[in-house]
């Protein structure tokens, strides 16, 4: 299995295709497995990296809560692409995959070519809405506490297809990479300057604002909403979910 190492810490990533680089992150108790419909359909095209996220799937669950920040997982991403040798990608993500996309562009920019942000969100400015968010975050991570991995089967089909090790690993990531702690990611969206899909499922209702949101602040953004599909709009709709990406980005021509 491929793994990159920081801090003595490996990190799990798969490399499959060829043709211009697209680094795909999953969602908050979901793992990598969750594009596998996607390596598939555009792997004769496109260059598909996906990875799972610290205290995720085959990646490692360190002790050290510390570890488990939006700046360790955006520098994961930026070390994945430096192990593969790819200086700029489209970069994108289901849910906290997208929120960290977003983070990450903010960091690089000069190493995203476009965005693909998927049934997520910006984060929040207002801090009821972040508190309220966090509390939500928290919850999680004591169902992981409490009841183990068989908290997993509480989540969506994206989280109920992927496989842990640690249970522990998704308590901590729940609270140092889901919980947000200012609005630095929201506040960088009228400066993004590259082409971005924004896509949701129609019945991802807890989503919907924050698309609209995000679809009216970035310049240029592409909405696409998908019909008869929830949070996981690549597993519930696969094939109108595939068009739609690539709608947007067959005309993006090459980049690396």
């Amino acid at each position: 299995m491929p793994y990159i190492e920081r801090s003595s810490v490996r990190i799990y990533y798969e490399d499959n295709g060829s043709g211009p680089p697209i680094l795909l992150s999953h969602g908050y108790g979901a793992t990598s497995a969750m594009w596998g419909g996607q390596v598939a359909e555009f792997a004769d095209r496109y260059r598909l990296i996906t990875w799972d996220m610290l205290g995720h799937g085959e990646s490692d669950s360190p002790a050290d809560a510390t570890l488990y920040s939006e700046a360790e997982t955006l520098a994961d991403m930026a070390a994945i692409l430096d192990e593969v040798k790819v200086s700029k990608a489209v970069v994108g993500g289901l849910s906290l995959g997208g929120y960290m996309s977003l983070a990450f562009h903010r960091t690089h920019p000069e190493r995203v070519h476009g965005l693909l942000l998927f049934d997520t969100g910006p984060g929040y400015r207002n801090p009821d809405g972040r508190e309220a968010w966090n509390d939500r975050a928290e919850r999680r991570a004591l169902s992981f506490e409490k009841n183990g991995l068989a908290s997993v089967e509480k989540g969506g089909q994206e989280v109920r297809m992927s496989r842990h090790r640690s249970a522990q690993g998704l308590a901590h990531s729940a609270r140092g990479m889901l919980k947000q702690f200012d609005s630095s990611v929201i506040d960088s969206m009228a400066e993004i300057g590259v082409p971005t899909l924004v896509l949701i499922g129609e019945r991802d209702t807890p989503f919907i604002a924050a698309t609209d949101f995000m679809a009216a602040k970035i310049p240029g953004a592409t909405k696409v909403v998908i019909p008869d599909a929830g949070h996981a709009a690549n597993i519930d709709q696969p094939k109108k979910f595939n068009e739609a990406v690539a709608t947007f980005l067959d005309p993006l021509g090459s980049w690396s």
